[in-house]
């Protein structure tokens, strides 16, 4: 099954970690390939510090366009593809029950990767797929939507940024 965790409410990256969890509890093989984070995120240090059985992939360089990033669109376009590829190349591989493309939503929405270079990929595996896919992200394609068995979307009602309240290490990152 292909899943969606999309939408302007906190908790989309959370979800796909819940459900890595109860996979590899299960027996279960995990990778996460990251589209926008370095690979300093607390998730991935935690499964480093406690040698969880996932496989994490980072390609990203940081958040596209905030929290003072410096690089160019054209970087981050190259780490993108390198994080698709990777993407690919794990799914095509039959080597893990669950892949997660944690932030993959937001490189398509901010055209870093092409959304039909993406469901290309989903579709040459789809009828042999034996993982579950998970996407996460804000503003998921229509053409993803479509495509996906489960679409869940984070809405927020209220949020402690909109104080002014700064993202807190262990909580949002």
């Amino acid at each position: 099954m292909i899943h969606i965790y999309t939408g302007e409410g906190k908790g989309k990256t959370t979800a796909s970690l819940g459900l890595a969890l109860r996979a590899i509890g299960a027996g279960k093989r995990v990778a996460i390939v990251q589209f926008m984070k370095k690979g300093d995120s607390s998730e991935f240090k935690a499964i480093k510090k406690y040698k969880l059985p996932i496989g994490v992939f980072a390609y990203g360089l940081g958040f596209y366009k905030i929290l003072g990033d410096r690089h160019t669109k054209s970087e981050h376009q190259k780490a993108a593809q390198k994080a698709l590829t990777r993407a690919r190349e794990i799914i095509l591989s039959n080597k893990y029950d669950l892949v997660i493309l944690d932030e993959i939503n937001v490189a398509i929405g901010f055209g870093l990767i092409d959304v039909d270079d993406v469901v290309m990929a989903l579709n040459a595996k789809r009828s042999t797929l034996n993982a579950e896919i998970v996407l996460t992200g804000r503003s998921a394609h229509p053409k993803l939507k479509k495509l996906a068995d489960l679409v869940t979307e984070m809405k927020k009602h209220k949020h402690y940024f909109d104080k002014g309240v700064k993202a807190r290490k262990g909580i949002e990152y």
